[in-house]
């Protein structure tokens, strides 16, 4: 028994020895492969990308552990180029608003109506791209209702400055303008892309100031809806068809003129109107840049847009009354009435008189003022020899006359 229990204890100490001597050992392991990485992982390349992920789960668990210590953090992310090297969308916005001008259109009022003083005030603001940059100046296109009727005009830059903008020229019939400012202000430019690549589904992001300069640079997504729209639109030059894109990036008052960009970060459209009736959404227009370029390039070189001129005021005979068509045949129900005549015209040279009802030009039917316009603008230009059908006291005539130019388009 003495023995067995002796033979026990020495069994139980060697159990106990080997026990201790394997977690001597394993510490030991431990404490040498601590060391090793420590030591060893900073500076071998083939452990740098261990050592890297060990540091970042150090640090997201540091993170959380401040989280839950009620210490709120943001998580930063770096949107520089996506996995297929096309350049990520917040970097390519970031860009392009380096060039979107606010614009503040500033109207002279009377400030005391027992006074003859008057100052500027705000009538209006809208938005503007800087397009163009030479030595002098930065050019700047937004949309005529923006700065019509303007004694000054504000621009806000995107660093946060201000500078005064001198108008260039300015089309009402399009509703483009151009303006500029010193070159000194400019930072940035943006280019034109080709709108004519358009397609309905096509990714487009919308860059304005809607409804004032405190949300400057709004960037609203959206897809192009439609391409070539057909929109008439009653301008101060009287009523024109556009040629527009059709998109639902969100567009309010204050957009006019901002830019509507592709994923390239390229002006593809300016954005200009939308149709804002009660229960109506997502149907925002931009005048496509294919069709705007030749009217920035004219305005920029001449100032304005010449384009032929019969010098007549039209009014459709819808917008007529009855009693002053009581003279045209039962089968004449479209067409013009002259309303008003400019004696320095090429219509006043060729007899044309106010009430005449024009039919036809060139042997086209004409419908409206807007197909007269249409035609005018489009199919003939200044020197052309055009032959109006008209109706004058009840019987039809032929009159000849050549197109000439004047600044104001009728």
């Amino acid at each position: 028994m003495a023995s067995s229990s002796e033979e026990g204890r020495a069994f139980n100490n060697q159990k106990g020895n080997s026990k201790a001597k394997g977690f001597f050992s394993l510490l030991a392991a431990g404490i040498f492969g601590s060391a090793l990485t420590f030591f060893t992982i900073p500076h071998t390349d083939l452990y740098n990308d261990s050592y890297d992920k060990l540091e970042k789960q150090v640090a997201e668990l540091s993170n959380k552990v401040e989280s839950k210590t009620g210490a709120i953090t943001a998580s930063t992310t770096s949107n520089t180029a996506t996995s297929d090297g096309t350049v990520a969308i917040a970097d390519m916005v970031e860009t392009s608003s380096k060039a979107i001008v606010g614009i503040e259109n500033l109207q002279q009022q009377q400030s005391n109506p027992f006074s003859q003083e008057s100052s500027d005030v705000e009538s209006g603001s809208g938005s503007g791209i800087i397009f163009k940059k030479d030595d002098q100046y930065a050019y700047i296109v937004t949309n005529n209702h923006v700065i019509e009727g303007a004694n000054t005009l504000e621009i806000s830059l995107y660093n946060g400055e201000k500078t005064e903008a001198k108008l260039i020229g300015a089309d009402a019939l399009t509703d483009l303008a151009v303006v500029r400012i010193d070159a000194k202000y400019a930072t940035d430019v943006i280019n034109f892309g080709d709108s004519s690549t358009l397609r309905p589904g096509d990714q487009v992001w919308a860059i304005g100031n809607p409804l004032g300069l405190e949300l400057s640079r709004t960037v609203t997504q959206g897809i192009v809806s439609a391409v070539e729209r057909s929109i008439t639109v009653n301008t101060s030059a009287g009523d024109w068809e556009f040629n527009v894109i059709q998109t639902d990036a969100a567009i309010n008052p204050g957009n006019s003129g901002g830019a509507l960009i592709n994923s390239s970060g390229e002006v593809i459209g300016i954005n200009s109107l939308k149709i804002a009736d009660s229960g109506v959404e997502g149907l925002g227009f931009a005048i496509p840049s294919n069709d705007l370029i030749p009217i920035v390039n004219e305005i920029i070189e001449k100032g304005k847009v010449e384009r032929p001129y019969l010098g007549v005021g039209l009014a459709s005979l819808e917008e007529v009354p009855r009693m002053y068509l009581q003279d045209l045949p039962n089968e004449v129900s479209e067409g013009v009435m002259v309303t008003n005549i400019d004696s320095n015209s090429a219509a006043a040279e060729a007899g044309l008189k106010v009430q005449d009802v024009i039919v036809s030009i060139d042997g086209k039917k004409i419908t409206n003022s807007t197909d007269l316009r249409k035609y005018l603008y489009t199919e003939v230009k200044i020197g052309d020899k055009v032959e109006l059908e008209i109706y004058r006291d009840g019987k039809s005539q032929k009159v000849e006359l050549t197109l000439t130019s004047n600044n104001t388009n009728n």
